[in-house]
């Protein structure tokens, strides 16, 4: 498992750094006039495709290892990978398609990242065997369709909530990291030793990219990173409780109930003011954060000024995601107690959100 996440953070790291020297040039399609853009420059916005070259060579490496060279970490790694890759294809490309051209519309993309979660369906036999509430397990069991219908919304759903936080340098990729290695801690605790090999190597490709990204940001993960991280914390969140009976279905959503939230609560708010929630805006929670909580930076270089306040906006949202990963890792089969947190973010991030907009936010609280 070592070896392998090796693998993935150097190729995902040279290959990102490829991209930094020699892809620069599809940048200037982004325009300046964009609403959620924090930055100077054109910032090549193709780490998704480097986060996807580390991870699939990691992942087909771990299948050699696996089927040809004894299997000397017990991962049980085999050809379902090959399912797992094909499975994202479709969003990730789709992903690409948008960093390099700024015209796949919000319906393509979705459609695209709709067709993921269909193939993880039919190639993964993916399915939500319970929801910890017992009603609603007896509607899935004499419903399937219901459970299948939920496997993609989660597949198609969770990689545009990524798409949505990744504003600033190292946010959705240190939430992503942090989220990978929590459902790998759990994933050993139950003997899940493949799907904890996955995580852990996808937690690794991040980290390569990391190193352009933050907080040089010399590189962005685009909508193609957001969908890698998406579609495979999606696979592994559904695959998790499925395959392991001890494993409550609330701990992968307390885990990622940040993204999701923020996702929901802009759909809200853009529906109470009669805006498509597919138009960009700069509402976001974490532009709250850098509008309002971070100070602003003197400096006599403009683009030296915008990074550094950008660099500061991130680890208000690392901090944030913690409070809810902590005690999913501790309680991740204790359903009530899971369901109760999930309750209490949402209440929190409401407060927090009305206390920012309205200016009541605590001195202590600015840096």
């Amino acid at each position: 498992m070592i070896w392998l996440s090796v693998v993935a953070f150097i190729v995902a790291a040279l290959a990102a750094g490829f991209i930094v020297r020699w892809m620069r040039s599809h940048a200037v399609v982004y325009g300046n006039g964009m609403p959620q853009r924090f930055h100077l420059g054109d910032i090549p916005r193709l780490g998704g495709a480097a986060l996807f070259l580390g991870i699939g060579c990691s992942w087909g490496l771990g299948v050699l290892q696996s089927i040809h060279w004894g299997d000397p970490g017990s991962l049980k790694l085999g050809a379902w990978v090959g399912g797992w890759l094909v499975a994202l294809l479709p969003a990730v490309f789709g992903g690409i398609a948008e960093d390099m051209t700024q015209r796949l519309s919000v319906r393509y993309r979705l459609s695209l990242t709709g067709a993921s979660g269909a193939l993880a369906i039919i190639l993964l036999g993916l399915s939500l065997p319970r929801t910890g509430w017992p009603w609603l397990d007896s509607v899935l069991t004499a419903a399937p369709w219901l459970s299948v219908a939920i496997v993609v919304i989660a597949v198609s759903g969770l990689p545009h909530a990524f798409n949505i936080i990744d504003g600033y340098n190292g946010l959705a990729g240190m939430v992503a990291l942090i989220v990978c290695l929590a459902l790998a801690h759990v994933a050993l605790q139950v003997g899940d030793r493949a799907l904890a090999a996955l995580l852990v190597s996808t937690a690794a490709a991040t980290g390569g990219f990391l190193v352009w990204n933050y907080p040089r940001g010399m590189l962005f993960a685009g909508d193609g990173g957001a969908y890698v991280w998406g579609g495979v914390i999606a696979l592994a969140s559904i695959s998790l409780v499925q395959r392991n009976a001890d494993v409550s279905p609330w701990f992968p959503m307390l885990l990622l109930i940040y993204p999701v939230w923020e996702t929901i609560f802009s759909i809200y708010r853009k529906a109470v003011r009669g805006v498509s929630p597919g138009v960009a805006d700069a509402l976001h929670f974490h532009q709250l954060i850098y509008r309002r909580i971070v100070r602003g930076v003197f400096h006599d270089d403009e683009s030296r000024r915008v990074l550094m306040r950008n660099n500061r906006t991130s680890p208000y949202l690392w901090g944030f995601t913690l409070l809810t990963v902590v005690p999913a890792v501790l309680f991740w089969n204790n359903t009530p107690l899971l369901m109760a947190f999930c309750g209490l973010f949402v209440v929190s991030y409401v407060m927090a959100y009305l206390a920012i907009v309205r200016f009541k936010v605590p001195n202590w609280l600015r840096h």
